[in-house]
């Protein structure tokens, strides 16, 4: 494998770069949200550097590295499938999660040619779970008609977005669910080579996979050819070091490759030219978890559950305000307030303000949206995204211009710089939305503010700058009254 040996000029990008984990603590959204709680603790995270965004503790924030509790986990669909083994029995150890089946979607998809598995995922219409919601057959399919004697598949395990811990929880608790998917679709788009990008700030996770990956080697799973069976594969494991904009696939890539991870233009797309040049599929750990139990039960199943438009089953997870946060599993379509209310148990104190679902970079929500079924286009068309699926709510004590500053300060401190709207756009904003902290505008600065939101949203690179753009858009919409004197026109 051709690699490209790191230097200063690219170690200087990472946050994290030689920081050990120990003691640092979150200012994330989640946190920002439930700063009330322990006032200390988030100003001692306000003030240590360099800053830690998420930590993947959302249910127990303000939260710090060194925290152990773990969060409420249930599944609410008809059948568990992305939480099967993350609720109940304990799937890490090999033997363990060959007893509830693991494995059996690998060996049934090496039962057939690849192209059953490609008609599988496209009969499910699964989707990705990182975000856009980009249907995973296409991806699958584009890989495999590559003509190409080296591809990659890439399992994107950067969780960067606040409020989601899905995917930590998916890999600490039934890591080889994972090594299980890569498997499946490796064989399917023609690849012996897979790799995890896993993010620094899970340490626990980077434990379990390594020794999931140790005995998998050991059993003849991965490493060399699988018994019975022609097909052979190896995962590597890398763990990134500190970047938010490293879940965006060109980025993840190029950390991957070694080289200063920037984004980078498409096309050409990761599925013609990725990895060190060759195809590459890439996933999301959520997107792969679902992939065993489609080719075990198979695609009608899947398409079974949910709605026309958003098949199968989604994992959210619920900020420390909610009187029962935690992982849930649900079959598309519910009400968004059911998940809240009946699931969450709607707020420990107070009333809720606003929701956040899917990352900083999304549209707000207000509690007459609440009915919104979690549908990627119901979603869409709120102004919302159902993103990763992480939540973070707010009370009525969150003003929204400190939101708006907090979730800018975050903005820029993660640009990659690679373009100018976002690096120097969102860095101005930011110097606005400050100053708004403490006294009104001038009539001029709000509409240069407005300006700055239009540009980020339009002609940003990557959704790092233009979720930016949505975020603000979508805050100054639905709180234009709170806002209003703030920001006079």
């Amino acid at each position: 494998m051709k690699q490209v040996l790191a230097g200063p000029e690219v170690d200087s990008f990472y946050h994290l770069h030689n920081i050990p984990m120990e003691h640092r603590l979150c200012r994330g959204l989640s946190c920002f949200a439930a700063q009330a709680r322990n006032a200390e603790r988030w100003s001692a995270a306000i003030a240590q550097e360099p800053p830690v965004f998420c930590l993947g503790k959302c249910y127990m924030a303000p939260a710090s590295a060194d925290d152990e509790a773990e969060p409420r986990v249930e599944v609410r669909s008809r059948v568990p499938i992305v939480l099967d083994g993350v609720a109940g029995n304990d799937q890490r150890p090999l033997d363990a999660y060959r007893a509830a089946g693991g494995y059996g979607g690998l060996e049934q998809a090496l039962a057939h040619p690849p192209e059953w598995t490609l008609a599988q995922i496209e009969t499910a219409q699964l989707r990705g779970r990182g975000g856009a919601g980009f249907p995973a057959g296409i991806k699958w399919r584009a890989v495999a008609k590559e003509r190409s004697e080296i591809k990659h598949v890439v399992a994107n395990a950067d969780e960067g977005d606040h409020g989601s811990y899905i995917d930590r929880f998916v890999m600490e608790r039934t890591p080889h669910r994972v090594l299980e998917a890569l498997g499946i679709a490796a064989h399917a788009v023609g690849s012996q080579h897979a790799t995890i990008y896993l993010r620094k700030e899970y340490p626990k996770a980077h434990t379990a996979l390594v020794q999931a990956m140790d005995e998998a080697r050991e059993a003849g799973w991965i490493g060399r050819p699988i018994p019975g069976y022609s097909f052979k594969f190896d995962i590597d494991l890398v763990i990134g070091e500190g970047s938010y904009v490293c879940g965006e696939e060109t980025s993840l890539i190029r950390s991957i490759e070694h080289r200063r991870p920037e984004v980078m233009a498409r096309p050409p797309f990761p599925t013609q030219k990725g990895l060190f040049g060759y195809p590459t599929l890439v996933n999301n750990v959520e997107t792969l978890a679902s992939v065993p139990w489609i080719a075990k039960h198979g695609g009608d199943a899947y398409a079974a559950m949910g709605t026309r438009t958003s098949r199968g089953t989604k994992a959210v997870s619920l900020n420390s305000l909610f009187a029962r946060p935690g992982l849930y599993e649900v079959e598309f379509g519910m009400p968004l307030r059911w998940v809240f209310e009946t699931l969450g148990g709607g707020f420990r104190e107070g009333e809720m303000k606003a929701a956040i679902m899917g990352g900083p970079l999304a549209g707000v929500l207000k509690p007459e949206e609440f009915d919104t079924p979690l549908d990627f286009e119901a979603m869409r068309a709120v102004g919302a995204s159902v993103g990763h699926g992480g939540v973070v709510a707010f009370d009525q004590s969150t003003r929204m211009v400190d939101l708006l500053a907090h979730v800018f300060a975050f903005g820029t401190n993660e640009s990659c710089g690679k373009c100018t709207p976002c690096r120097l756009g969102s860095r101005r904003a930011l110097d606005l939305l400050r100053k708004a902290q403490t006294q009104p505008l001038e009539k001029a600065e709000t509409a240069e503010l407005f300006a700055l939101m239009d540009a980020l949203r339009q002609t940003s690179l990557c959704g790092h700058g233009s979720g930016l753009g949505v975020f603000a858009q979508s805050v100054f919409a639905k709180f234009g009254e709170e806002l209003e004197p703030w920001f006079p026109s």
